[in-house]
């Protein structure tokens, strides 16, 4: 599966090559509670087709009107701001006095975006800045703490990254749940084990089975901070090696399977293997949001939630809010 954000310029591409106009919808900023976060990407073709989201609901029903009519961007960039009051929240689905400011831009010709979907599909990250003014737009080097989106000045700073991408160690039932939660959440998922009595068996569609060791495997996949390792075979031998390369690695997440007793001895055995001290505290051990978790899915559900938290710069509150409901009193009955 491909990046929602990939698949929205291939399909800008597809269409403009295709002689029909289209439009590119970025969501610029938000205020309250909003479905999609600063920097994501909703292309309109010619005939109201789309791909990729802004809202989830009604505002791309909207917005497909207003560009098909020449309302909005028929002859250059145009902002365009969703929820200002609670009637128009309401209207168009946004919770709780959510708004969207949105700029949409007229696409006639590929432009930059052949450039933009070169850089993706080599995981680069690149910047587009697209003057409101006058349309014009030109190509810069992405520093890995910019923001995803911004205006200022009349001029939106559109930051485009690789896919996120999951290097799962170990291909067995774990594995797979984990593999199809993470596709869904818009990660390219590549799978490790060296075993092969377990690699023969992996048949997850979508994902990249990647022969080698994990160690090797780590070294040349994961070179950006779009990247997470979770090792799952429970097999030192194998775990270790994979833990040794990932810790020291750009990955944003690095997690491992296994009771609080078995990562104790993996920390030690990391210890003994002379890797940094800092490097060790990197690792999320044992994995997963404690949410009483017990049957594969579960576990995987766990995992996903700790991997979306740590994405989402929120793990440290996502812990804190869970030792707190855990340590709470439970009530008397009434």
């Amino acid at each position: 599966m491909d990046s929602s954000d990939l698949n929205v310029i291939r399909a800008v591409l597809g269409w403009v090559r295709a002689g029909t106009r289209a439009h590119l919808v970025t969501v610029t900023q938000t205020w309250g509670s909003s479905p999609r976060p600063a920097g994501s990407l909703l292309a309109v073709g010619g005939a109201g087709q789309l791909m990729g989201s802004v809202s989830g609901g009604c505002v791309e029903d909207d917005l497909v009107t207003k560009l098909r009519s020449g309302e909005v961007a028929a002859d250059g960039p145009q902002r365009v701001i969703y929820g200002l009051s609670r009637e128009e929240g309401e209207r168009f689905g946004l919770p709780c006095g959510g708004t969207l400011e949105l700029v949409c831009e007229p696409i006639g010709s590929a432009g930059d975006f052949d450039a933009v979907l070169e850089t993706l599909e080599q995981r680069h990250a690149v910047a587009r800045e697209l003057n409101l003014t006058d349309g014009a737009s030109r190509l810069l080097p992405a520093g890995p703490h910019t923001a995803a989106c911004r205006v200022r000045d009349d001029v939106m700073h559109k930051v485009f990254g690789p896919q996120w991408q999951l290097v799962i160690i170990g291909a067995a039932e774990l594995s797979r749940c984990i593999a199809e939660l993470a596709q869904a959440l818009d990660y390219h998922v590549l799978v490790c084990d060296p075993r092969q009595d377990y690699a023969s068996t992996w048949n997850v569609p979508g994902t990249e089975l990647v022969p080698g060791l994990p160690d090797a495997v780590i070294r040349e996949r994961v070179t950006d901070q779009r990247s997470a390792v979770i090792t799952l075979t429970h097999d030192p031998r194998v775990d270790d090696l994979a833990l040794m390369q990932a810790l020291e690695s750009p990955a944003f997440y690095v997690g491992a399977l296994g009771s609080q007793r078995t990562t104790d001895k993996r920390l030690l055995r990391l210890r003994e293997l002379d890797l940094p001290a800092e490097a060790i505290a990197r690792l999320h051990a044992p994995i997963g949001l404690p949410i009483g978790s017990h049957a594969p899915m579960e576990i995987a559900v766990a995992i996903a939630a700790e991997l979306i938290a740590a994405r989402n710069g929120a793990l440290a509150t996502a812990h804190a809010r869970l030792l707190d409901r855990e340590q709470r009193p439970t009530p008397a009955c009434a």
